[in-house]
């Protein structure tokens, strides 16, 4: 089997793994990250109602003056301060963590832990 279509698989299980045990709903939303090479998106969503209540990413325009390149922890720090401030001004202060394929390392650790020093409990 070739590595790229192993690392895929291993990614998908570990996708639905994390999915399978995370819901968010209005009081406790889904704190969802994607990462790709050059940027990091994350959104709090509740999905009972299917609704996206707040989102941040490195491509914002409030960030894109502050960041150099969306790709590095420097980012994700950011990423997780704005995610904080916004979910504070919805009313949010609990949301349930997917770090959907991703392992719990670098850019979505980083992203996790500026997100808890803003105020926002996993």
């Amino acid at each position: 089997m070739k590595y790229t279509k192993a690392l895929n698989l291993q990614r998908g299980r570990r996708k639905n793994r994390v999915r399978k045990r995370v819901q968010g709903n209005s009081a406790k939303p889904r704190l969802s990250v994607f990462r790709s090479n050059k940027h990091l998106y994350c959104q709090l969503i509740d999905d009972e109602n299917g609704l996206t209540l707040a989102s941040a990413s490195t491509r914002d325009k409030d960030l894109a003056g502050q960041i150099k390149y969306g790709g590095n922890c420097d980012a994700a720090k950011l990423v997780g301060q704005s995610i904080a401030e916004k979910a504070k001004s919805a009313g949010i202060d609990q949301a349930c963590f997917d770090r959907g394929s991703y392992k719990f390392h670098g850019r979505v650790a980083e992203l996790a832990n500026a997100a808890r020093e803003g105020g926002l409990q996993f």
